[in-house]
């Protein structure tokens, strides 16, 4: 299999782990202080983008700067302690890892969350050495539909866009791929099929997919 031009985009949480109930859990703890229920609602709007983004929306409002950071920066310190000694990656997805990069197949993290929480899942996993690139919240300006931060990925592996395969589970994760000019493998982890159309590929479970796969999805590139 000549897999020279695959280059394989990661989204992180619902994608390699699913870390879900944890977000929820830290999002209504960062909120509780300022007097906001953090809602069901609130969660499912606010799956696959930025804090940046996030923030205001749940206020309703126009918010400084430095309360985003301060309530993110608490809602992420959160999320650690509670993800600490309970991360386990999905079906699937170790295995696909291990394929593309026994393949040659330069793989990067395009994660909304911080590069600390990255590093936390991506080191209990022992999965940080088959990423050459990780772009998180941290390298962002603009969080995910928009594509900036897959097309930073595909620039840290000197990949064009057409030649790169995201993997996501998340709606705006999905439009961001699209937007960027890249095929995009969707998991339905965190979102039904339905929801997650614009997707070259929809699947139950990563163990459904192969670095041949993958190919196959570029052929129509050439």
């Amino acid at each position: 299999m000549n897999s020279a031009r695959l280059a394989a985009l990661w989204d992180l949480d619902g994608v390699i782990v699913d870390t879900s109930s944890y977000h929820f859990q830290s999002w209504q703890a960062a909120f509780q202080p300022e007097g906001i229920v953090f809602t069901r609602d609130h969660f499912k709007f606010a799956f696959g983008m930025a804090n940046i983004d996030i923030i205001p929306k749940v206020y309703g409002e126009k918010v400084s700067t430095e309360k985003i950071k301060s309530v993110g920066d608490y809602k992420e310190a959160t999320f650690r302690n509670l993800v600490r000694g309970n991360i386990h990656p999905l079906p699937g997805a170790r295995e696909l890892i291990v394929a593309l990069h026994q393949a040659g197949v330069p793989l990067a993290i395009v994660s909304s969350t911080p590069r600390e929480n990255i590093e936390l899942i991506l080191g209990a996993l022992e999965l940080k050495p088959y990423f050459r690139a990780i772009i998180s919240g941290d390298d962002i300006t603009a969080g995910k539909p928009d594509p900036q931060g897959y097309l930073m990925g595909a620039a840290k592996l000197g990949a064009a866009p057409r030649d790169c395969v995201v993997i996501e589970d998340a709606v705006v994760g999905v439009k961001a791929a699209k937007a960027g000019g890249m095929k995009c493998v969707a998991v339905t982890t965190t979102h039904p099929a339905a929801a997650l159309k614009a997707a070259d590929l929809i699947v139950k479970s990563l163990a459904e997919v192969t670095p041949r796969v993958m190919m196959e999805l570029i052929k129509d590139k050439e």
